[in-house]
């Protein structure tokens, strides 16, 4: 049973603290590839990359077309908030990976109202892409989390875009300052929105 062959397993990858401790996790059951989507518009994935290679775990960067960002961020215009816009490019990356990997995964957490799929768009996934859609942080609140993150991982905590890692926001905002001008990001998107970055595993 020890020595049997691990299943691979492709976790969506920004280089913060939940993502990395969902890597963790899997790695016990599953051959972990940490995948980080990019539309190249900024390099931040490369923070990601770093992190992967402290971590030392097998990593890839996944290229979007632009025009999921371009919709994204008309929802995002349109609503006046960025929630669904948000959801919406996770729901596309989600897709894109389940092209060529049978067995997928994110690092929510149960308070990541924003990203969070409902059980129908889980079953829609599964069944659409025929694949499996893995979640282990899904359980547990933020409070918990963080727990298990002290034993394991230095972090460095972050708020606004002082050093901007791989989440999907960043590119958004970037994209939509361009296109539609700074005074409407400052209108749709919180200023101060925590952020992380993993510096490195505690051994």
């Amino acid at each position: 049973m020890h020595n049997q062959k691990k299943d691979k397993i492709s976790l969506l990858f920004s280089g913060g603290k939940d993502s990395s401790l969902a890597a963790l996790i899997l790695s016990k059951i599953f051959k972990v590839e940490l995948v980080t989507a990019t539309f190249s518009i900024l390099q931040n994935w490369k923070q990601a990359q770093k992190v992967a290679k402290e971590l030392n775990f097998p990593f890839r960067v996944l290229r979007l077309e632009k025009k999921i960002l371009e919709k994204a961020a008309e929802m995002v215009i349109k609503e006046g908030y960025p929630k669904n816009g948000l959801k919406y490019i996770h729901k596309r990356v989600l897709e894109e990976v389940a092209k060529d990997s049978k067995i997928i995964a994110d690092g929510l957490n149960r308070d990541d109202h924003t990203l969070v799929l409902s059980l129908s768009e889980i079953k829609n996934l599964e069944n659409n892409f025929k694949v499996h859609y893995v979640q282990p942080l899904i359980g547990y609140s933020r409070k918990k989390i963080n727990i298990f993150l002290e034993k394991y991982f230095q972090i460095r905590e972050y708020k606004g875009e002082s050093f901007p890692g791989a989440e999907y926001e960043f590119e958004l905002k970037e994209f939509i300052r361009k296109n539609y001008g700074s005074l409407k990001v400052d209108e749709i998107f919180p200023k101060y929105h925590a952020h992380s970055i993993v510096l490195k595993a505690i051994t």
